[in-house]
């Protein structure tokens, strides 16, 4: 029934590691496997991510399945960044207590009790919903509303925990409470804007002399990057991204800035710095994109501020703001679309923030020196910005070489680039790129991830390789932490791994593997290893020397 329930609800895809209740749900999941694809993953870390990356792609849950401990544990990996950046996902697991022992401290239970965990007091936190099912009916409409709250605005995760005995459990042929079809608890009608208070945001922009937008999270999963990219270019407004948003739409159209923060780009926090009215779309407005709210980046009462956001919580959470408006960007974007904005200043307008980008370089990569038989991060993205055509995604992990592809890749094409923005955790690339395959087998999927977290979650290859996928993993490869080690300077301790040969590694676990030493050497080993079928790994030998430091923005606006 819970198997049903999930097919019902339209959840079809679930990752695990199978272990003692999930097991014993197997032989379900098999009757039901024309309707439901179960993944298997080599451990519960993997497993969440590969379904929060489904949820990010896809705009629905997926599962992620496993035993009460690992998950609570190894699987929050995934859990908290669904929680973080607003992915749909769906729970199952349970508490682990062998047949009723829970209250003798069996090893392993979650039920709470003395001598044991607590996975309901772990997995609350991090969820928007939890559940402890005591019975199979209970279990059942668990499970439906687990997926009616993980996809309901702003999504996120639902968990189901279930007391292992019920799960061998039959249904009761009169279930009590009595359980009903799902169709009628998922049913909602989104909330519209305010027509007035968007004519108030277009009679602002009419007003204005340098308008710029933040496009966040919001407008990524709402599908409204080319709407905005077209009411952009016809108004003339500069549009500049937080991390999550970062090339929702193309990087190298005349409107857009780049990224802010840090991390981001100085020409991005220069045209925001230079607004006078901002318009920030489905974007949180968080202090690690805001450089840790720079007084001299956003200015409450010398610019004119207004938050749209489908959660009227985040609107005036981080900066207080002089008009907010909830709703979907999508359909705020229409309406301003539909009522039509002025082209008078927009050629004025763009001119203006072209000016900007073009004084802070925003089109300039810096060609910075290598060790011999080594290449700089910098040579890699340089590599990726002519590789990257329309039918490509981009997933990125953690570190030093997420900073410089943050800094200096324009994403030639909307939407096309996937990332940890959540949390930012380190091993999370592969395990998306991995998903992002699944879910878009006709793209050209590319992961680009640092030796360190490539490492922690390598074991994704083997599950590519059983799904014979065709996604290529590009290992960053420094020995060390990069980012970390930068920052400590001369007293480096704690930094430096051993050297690591990827492309052996890769062809140990049944996949293939490319090595490059020499920057001319990056394309081609991209081109071929996307040539070759099937999951390649290419090691591309990064001078440990190489900094991140020349990509971060921290000098005064």
């Amino acid at each position: 029934m819970v198997v049903r329930t999930l097919v019902e609800c339209g959840v079809t895809r679930g990752f695990t590691l199978p272990g003692l209740g999930v097991t014993w749900a197997l032989p379900a999941f098999h009757d039901a496997k024309d309707d439901f694809d179960v993944v298997l993953c080599r451990n519960e870390w993997i497993a969440s991510i590969m379904a929060q990356a489904t949820g990010r792609l896809t705009g629905k849950p997926a599962a992620l399945m496993g035993q009460g401990p690992w998950i609570t544990t190894m699987g929050g990996l995934g859990i908290i960044e669904a929680h973080f950046a607003g992915s749909p996902m769906v729970i199952l697991t349970e508490t682990s207590d062998y047949d009723g022992y829970g209250q003798m401290g069996c090893y392993q239970t979650m039920t709470g009790d003395y001598g044991g965990a607590d996975a309901m007091a772990s997995l609350k936190p991090i969820t928007k919903y939890c559940t402890y099912a005591t019975a199979p009916e209970e279990a059942v409409f668990g499970t439906q509303m687990a997926v009616k709250h993980a996809t309901l605005p702003r999504q996120g995760p639902a968990a189901v925990i279930m007391k292992t005995p019920i799960i061998r459990q039959e249904m009761p042929d009169t279930p009590k409470p009595a359980l009903y079809p799902s169709e009628g608890y998922l049913r909602h009608v989104p909330p519209k804007p305010d027509p007035a208070a968007v004519a108030q945001i277009a009679d602002l922009i009419e007003g204005a002399k340098s308008p710029v937008i933040v496009a966040g999270n919001g407008v990524l999963s709402s599908g409204a990057g080319q709407a905005l990219q077209d009411l952009a270019e016809a108004a003339g407004i500069m549009v500049v991204t937080s991390y999550n948003g970062k090339g929702v739409i193309p990087e190298d159209a005349p409107v857009c800035a780049g990224m802010l923060g840090t991390w981001g780009h100085k020409a991005a926090n220069r045209v925001l710095a230079a607004a006078d009215l901002v318009v920030m779309m489905g974007a949180s407005m968080g202090p690690d994109y805001t450089r840790f709210r720079d007084p001299d980046l956003i200015r409450p009462g010398d610019q004119t501020l207004v938050q749209i956001d489908i959660d009227p919580r985040n609107a005036g959470w981080v900066y207080p703001v002089d008009l907010a408006v909830t709703g979907d960007v999508a359909d705020v974007v229409a309406m301003l679309s539909q009522r039509g904005l002025s082209s008078e200043k927009t050629g004025a307008r763009i001119e203006a923030g072209m000016a900007l980008k073009k004084k802070h370089g925003y089109d300039l990569l810096p060609d910075l020196p290598a060790a011999q038989g080594t290449v700089h991060h910098t040579d890699v993205v340089r590599s990726l910005q002519g590789f990257l055509g329309a039918d490509d995604l981009l997933t990125l992990d953690a570190g030093a070489q997420r900073i410089w592809a943050t800094f200096g890749l324009r994403m030639p094409h909307g939407g096309q680039l996937l990332v940890p923005g959540g949390t930012g955790v380190m091993g999370w690339g592969g395990p998306a790129a991995t998903a992002a395959k699944m879910v878009h087998p006709e793209k050209r999927v590319t992961c680009l991830a640092g030796d360190g977290g490539f490492m922690m979650t390598v074991q994704v290859l083997p599950t590519a390789v059983q799904r014979e996928l065709d996604v290529v993993y590009l290992v960053s490869n420094n020995s060390g932490l990069g980012m970390v080690r930068d920052n400590l300077g001369d007293k480096r301790i704690a930094v430096d791994f051993n050297e690591v040969d990827f492309a052996k590694v890769a062809e140990g676990m049944g996949a293939k593997g490319l090595s490059v030493y020499h920057p001319d050497e990056i394309r081609d080993a991209l081109d071929q290893a996307h040539d070759m079928g099937g999951p390649v790994v290419v090691d591309v030998k990064i001078d440990p020397e190489a900094s991140h430091h020349e990509a971060v923005d921290n000098a005064p606006i």
